[in-house]
């Protein structure tokens, strides 16, 4: 985002980006349920992915407001744009993702 966002603007550098965070979300969400042993229930993948998503945006947060100088109205306002839409779509993914990766496991154990 630092080096194509200033060449192609917001919402081009966030599309260009999407592929890339999709790719990291699932290699991620197959690694540590492995690497964990995490049981593979629709719940326990459920709250690996909302407890994902609360500390990834804990450290959003707190990124944007110590290095950027945003404050949270400004972060949350960021969300109604289009890359922000993006970003949102983005978020929902990834916490999805455990679920959507480890469905197959989950079907036959259920």
């Amino acid at each position: 985002m630092l080096w194509l966002e200033p060449r192609l603007g917001p919402t081009l550098a966030a599309l260009c980006e999407a592929p890339f965070l999709l790719l990291a979300m699932a290699v991620a969400a197959r690694w540590v349920t492995r690497k964990t042993e995490l049981p593979h229930k629709m719940w326990t993948l459920a709250a690996m992915g909302l407890g994902a998503l609360l500390l990834q945006q804990i450290a959003d947060f707190a990124v944007g407001l110590g290095l950027r100088g945003m404050s949270p109205r400004e972060q949350f306002a960021a969300f109604a744009t289009p890359a922000g839409v993006i970003y949102v779509i983005l978020l929902l993914a990834f916490v999805a993702m455990p679920l959507l990766i480890n469905r197959k496991v989950v079907a036959r154990r259920e």
